[in-house]
């Protein structure tokens, strides 16, 4: 089993920063695709951004590109996001979430079997 804790959310203005980590336990994440999702009150989940287990690969939601990065530090067994010029649309809970299956399906949330509880994230206008 694999443990994920997430940290680093907060009450934010626009155009702030936050940055986001997520330490994992009970297993290495280097065999691991990871993910950070986010859900707002009402909405879908969604995936932000993802990574593969070099850090070669990312993916970002087109409303975040430029603004937020995905890294990960397999070492530390740790993955963070930095977001910069936070929008109030930002506001959400996100999760760190670990995917064991190939590069390829990142997209979906159902191949992520482990998952984090989630921290707040809320960009005030």
């Amino acid at each position: 089993q694999m443990q994920l804790v997430e940290s680093g959310g907060g009450l934010v203005q626009a155009g702030a920063s936050l940055r986001l980590s997520c330490a994992a336990s009970g297993r290495t994440i280097s065999d691991y695709v990871m993910g950070w999702f986010r859900q707002a009150p009402g909405k879908e989940r969604e995936l932000v951004a993802a990574i593969n287990w070099s850090g070669e690969n990312t993916y970002y939601l087109d409303s975040v590109k430029g603004r937020f990065t995905i890294s990960r530090d397999n070492a530390k067994n740790t993955v963070s996001l930095q977001m910069n010029s936070l929008k109030p649309e930002d506001t959400a809970v996100y999760y760190c979430a670990a995917n064991r299956n190939s590069w390829w399906t990142f997209r979906s949330d159902a191949y992520y079997s482990y998952w984090g509880q989630g921290t707040q994230v809320t960009v005030s206008s």
